[in-house]
């Protein structure tokens, strides 16, 4: 069974920075709506572009979650505490 029946994200995105997988997405979608291409190559990148789309999304709620853990003392100092996911 492929990566794709499976519905896990291919490992190639699974490792991807936000700004490779962004970069990469608006690649597809430039191609997509160029229209130019053939049907199963528009299919295949739909398809990659919704991993690329998820991959970006999860990386965005990590940076969300880093940045809800910093905490500003009255103090003025900054550390960090466990953020609350739930």
């Amino acid at each position: 069974m492929s990566t794709k029946e499976q519905g896990k994200m291919p490992a190639d995105i699974k490792k991807m920075n936000f700004e490779d997988a962004l970069e990469e997405l608006e690649d597809i979608v430039r191609t997509l709506e160029d229209g130019s291409g053939a049907l199963d190559e528009a299919i295949d990148g739909y398809e990659r572009g919704a991993w690329l789309k998820k991959r970006c999304e999860e990386k965005l709620t990590e940076a969300r979650t880093r940045v809800d853990k910093i905490v500003v003392g009255t103090d003025g100092s900054v550390s960090t505490e466990p953020a609350d996911l739930d």
